[in-house]
């Protein structure tokens, strides 16, 4: 579990500090909310294949249900960080960037320990013993990758 979460970190934490870029030369141009929410759309699809393939070693790419549930996850992180600046900026109207970026950059720290657990426990969940059926089942569309595997 703790090589999986160094992994996460890794990828996660990436990804995070590029956003904490992202965000705020975007938010030049948009609303400060709809940037963060366009780049966590982003990011969080990202992500999830990155989680899939490399953090959990699932051994495939992530389906259309891994997805979802990551994004429910990845919404929480969104509200997590955009209350943690819009307070910022409640309370300060004016922070410079380094002040901004770390106020988002602890938020998603707290949110992104809690999409690990979430992501370990939940989305990419392996049981101990997996019974063996008497011939495979159909997956289901939502157990699908998102873009088919060719080769």
């Amino acid at each position: 579990m703790f090589a999986s979460f160094i992994r996460f970190v890794a990828f996660g934490g990436g990804t995070g500090v590029l956003c904490s870029l992202a965000v705020p030369l975007l938010a030049e141009s948009m609303p400060w909310t709809l940037a963060n929410a366009l780049i966590t759309i982003a990011s969080t699809l990202l992500c999830t294949e990155l989680h899939a393939r490399y953090t959990f070693r699932t051994g495939r790419r992530a389906s259309w249900r891994s997805h979802w549930q990551s994004a429910g996850s990845a919404a929480a992180a969104y509200a997590a960080t955009s209350v943690a600046v819009l307070t910022l900026h409640a309370l300060t109207p004016s922070p410079g960037l380094l002040t901004e970026q770390l106020v988002y950059l602890s938020a998603s720290a707290l949110a992104g320990t809690g999409r690990f657990v979430i992501l370990r426990l939940v989305v990419f969940a392996t049981p101990a013993t997996t019974p063996t059926p008497a011939r495979p089942a159909r997956k289901a569309a939502w157990d699908r990758p998102l873009i088919p595997v060719t080769g």
